[in-house]
């Protein structure tokens, strides 16, 4: 069993990959982040269990995660006798030699021996005490190899007359050499996604891995064993299918088809760009995108073909389809739901179910929607609001005792106003006229009608009167006259009129009579 329980969606990534790419367990290892032994661990439980790919919907991340480590008995290995590495290694320099053939003579002469993708795993591992350089043979559709060039191109702002450096990015298939370039104002994430969408859009088709550098925007961690990938660089992957494969810190060897790649591009598109002057992106990359046409449709000499015909023949007839729309940008952030069961991004609010209230979910950003993930399903999904310091909130996500709220309306509380006077409906009205929406204004309005109780309709008529005249809109305002007694000067008049004076000098009305 391995020794630390992962998250289960990078167990759900390593059965995708096992089952529907048939990927190898080294590729899943360099992709996902997880050693191969783990590896073999989790598709030999999912097997004993009937789960392959895809897994029934039925089967969240708490039941496959029970299913997957319930208790189960304990086989002790079997000591099996090794070949002998040196002999196997010289027999590979010889003409037609391979390991399935070298495998079949060991395991005649061993039939109870290691199987044949244990024996390749342990000739690799025997192999790395072996410096020599490996000439690396690249299958019809394997690998894309992506970078960003070393050189930059200027682009001129032709108003404030600012000038940037757009970095240039390079995808190279392994088979064919076919080449796409892009200029981008940056290498961070979203300009890293934008142009791996782009290029795959040029090749017409997705290839079964894409090698990177340990590039920040891709790679997480940089580590020779286990990498970490960025988690929308992965959900990308996800996306169109493939797999990501990033090479082993300060080993250029691993991407040596993308470095060749990067000169090529250096000596024969952005020297013939550099006499030339740039206003936009754009413009640079029409430019960029006639010269790399050119590259691709020239013929090279060593091999008597172009690289589209390359490509046309070898790589493209192995890609696999697109998906049938492409991948949209989205970032992914951990973030801890607030007591008021709302979690941040970006300064907005986004309210999720109040029983996760303290627990740690999974945001999913993209420019239109905000997605809130806890243990791999979707607990919420709102439309994303550019606007600060604002909520977002859907009325099931409340406490009942907070639900109440939201069911008013600014007509409803307004007639709950007018029961206790023209002025406290007054007093609402401008409450609600002063917030950007009037819902926003109901938690003053709702306390302020509270304090009927308290002190009565007739008092807290004169306080809103008083609170009108003199421009103090507001919950505490109306508490503070109330409390201070400065309501009692707009209470209307109870005393009865005394006796008339009588008088000789004093006429009375009806004199006038």
């Amino acid at each position: 069993m391995p020794a630390e329980r992962l998250p289960m969606r990078k167990i759900r990534e390593v059965l995708r990959l096992k089952y529907s790419c048939g990927t190898s367990d080294r590729v899943i290892s360099r992709s996902v982040g997880i050693g191969r032994t783990a590896i073999a661990e989790y598709v030999r439980r999912a097997a004993v269990i009937g789960i392959t790919w895809p897994i029934p919907e039925e089967l969240d991340d708490t039941a496959l995660e029970r299913k997957l480590f319930a208790p189960a008995g304990y086989n002790p290995p079997r000591s099996k006798p090794l070949p002998d590495w040196g002999h196997v290694h010289a027999e590979l320099r010889r003409r037609s030699v391979t390991l399935a053939l070298l495998w079949e003579e060991y395991r005649g002469h061993h039939p109870d021996g290691y199987g044949y993708s244990r024996f390749c795993d342990l000739y690799v591992e025997w192999r790395h005490g072996i410096t020599a350089t490996m000439r690396q043979a690249h299958a019809a559709g394997e690998k894309l190899f992506v970078d960003f060039a070393g050189d930059t191109v200027p682009v001129f702002d032709g108003l404030t007359g600012e000038v940037r450096a757009a970095k240039i990015f390079v995808a190279v298939m392994g088979a064919s050499n076919y080449t796409f370039v892009q200029a981008r104002f940056s290498e961070a994430l979203p300009d890293w996604i934008g142009a791996h969408v782009d290029a795959l859009t040029f090749l017409g088709g997705v290839p079964k891995a894409l090698v990177c550098d340990n590039l920040k925007a891709g790679v997480t961690t940089a580590s020779r064993y286990e990498p970490g990938v960025n988690r929308t660089y992965q959900d990308l992957a996800a996306h169109y299918g493939t797999t990501i494969m990033p090479a082993r810190p300060r080993k250029p060897r691993d991407k040596a088809k993308v470095e060749a790649a990067v000169l090529i591009v250096q000596r024969w598109i952005l020297a013939r760009l550099r006499n030339r002057r740039f206003f936009s992106l754009a413009e640079l990359n029409v430019a960029i995108r006639i010269l790399v046409d050119d590259l691709n449709a020239r013929l090279m000499r060593k091999l008597g073909a172009s690289r589209r015909e390359f490509f046309d023949t070898i790589d493209r007839p192995a890609l696999m389809p697109l998906p049938a729309e492409p991948y949209q940008y989205a970032e992914w952030r951990r973030a801890r739901v607030a007591p008021d069961y709302h979690v941040e991004v970006q300064g907005h609010f986004y309210s999720v179910p109040s029983r996760l209230i303290r627990q740690v979910v999974e945001v999913r950003a993209t420019e239109a929607t905000i997605e809130v993930f806890h243990r791999g399903t979707r607990i919420a999904s709102h439309a994303r609001s550019g606007l600060k310091r604002r909520h977002t909130t859907i009325p099931e996500h409340m406490p009942s005792a907070h639900r109440r709220y939201a069911f008013w309306t600014p007509a409803r509380l307004l007639a709950a106003a007018e029961k206790i006077g023209p002025s406290t409906v007054a007093l609402c009205e401008a409450i609600m006229r002063t917030k950007p929406h009037p819902e926003q204004g109901f938690r003053s309005c709702l306390g302020i009608l509270r304090m009927e109780r308290t002190y009565g309709a007739q008092r807290l008529e004169a306080a809103c009167r008083r609170g009108i005249s003199i421009g103090a809109a507001s919950y505490r305002s109306i508490a503070s006259i109330l409390k201070t007694g400065l309501d009692k000067a707009f209470l209307p008049d109870t005393t009865p009129d005394a006796d008339p004076i009588q008088h000789g000098n004093i006429r009375g009305r009806g004199y006038y009579h």
